[in-house]
């Protein structure tokens, strides 16, 4: 083998490899997502890098972080209700979204503690712990406006008063240029035990009296009616009358074999000739 072709396959070598480490030397923007540059002195750049660009990490770092569709998930709490009863259980969730040229801002000004990360997929995820708290104190005014039994029953208005308190929390503080509710979702709610069963029980008594209450009417009427019979001696003839009649009716038939008469009968029995 001559001494160019080994330059060559040389040159080749080295630039397979040279192309190899600065593909794994690259991050990619992913969709959905905005990157920041950290130089190897550790400062910010202060330029987003937009989705589906790709970026060196030879020197360097490259963070990502979710801006679209951020879900901040509040569960296993108990809010006070307007008749001062404490919720067995109430679960949320509330969407959110990041404006894409806030996030240098965000992450450079805000505190840590207000970002959350996500180590699986090696995100940080912008004002979440904030976003959390927010949310969860929306919650608790919100629910306070209503009785225990009435919370489940006014789901959506309560989902609208908490995107309502949180937006004017976010303007309030500056961000609502930078951050935007989309949505507020209300799980699960569940009263107390002891108020669902005083509920359950006040539902049973009103039961009882109302069943009481017909008992009360049918007897009512039914004196009333025997009250207008005694008071009709017409009425009384009539119904005996009509009560031989039936007697007879059934006698002409065959349908009565046999006859019961008082000892006091005053009827006329024909025996027939002898």
């Amino acid at each position: 083998m001559n001494t160019k072709n080994i330059i060559r396959r040389s040159v080749l070598s080295i630039g397979v490899l040279a192309a190899a480490a600065l593909l794994g030397g690259c991050t990619r923007v992913e969709t959905g997502e905005v990157g920041l540059r950290v130089g190897i002195d550790k400062q910010i750049s202060g330029t987003e890098l937009m989705p589906g660009s790709f970026n060196q990490t030879l020197f360097g770092d490259v963070l990502t972080f979710p801006v679209r569709d951020i879900a901040v998930t509040i569960e296993n709490r108990q809010p006070l209700t307007a008749d001062n009863s404490t919720l067995k259980d109430f679960d949320m969730t509330l969407v959110y979204s990041i404006n894409p040229s806030s996030v240098s801002d965000l992450w450079t000004k805000k505190s840590r503690s207000f970002h959350a990360h996500d180590r699986e997929a090696g995100d940080w995820i912008l004002m979440h712990g904030y976003m959390n708290t927010v949310a969860n104190n929306a919650a608790y005014k919100a629910v306070r406006e209503y009785k225990a039994l009435q919370v489940a029953d006014n789901r959506q208005k309560i989902e609208g008063e908490i995107k309502r308190i949180v937006t004017e929390t976010l303007t309030s503080e500056g961000l609502n240029t930078s951050l935007s509710v989309s949505l507020v979702q209300v799980r699960s709610v569940m009263p107390a035990d002891d108020i669902i069963a005083s509920a359950n029980a006040v539902v049973t008594a009103q039961n009882a009296l109302r069943a009481k209450e017909i008992e009360v009417e049918t007897a009512k009427k039914e004196a009333e009616r025997i009250a207008a019979l005694n008071a009709n001696s017409k009425a009384i003839e009539y119904m005996n009358a009509q009560a031989q009649l039936k007697i007879a009716e059934g006698v002409a038939s065959g349908k009565v074999q046999a006859i019961v008469v008082p000892f006091d009968f005053k009827g006329i029995v024909n025996a027939g000739s002898r």
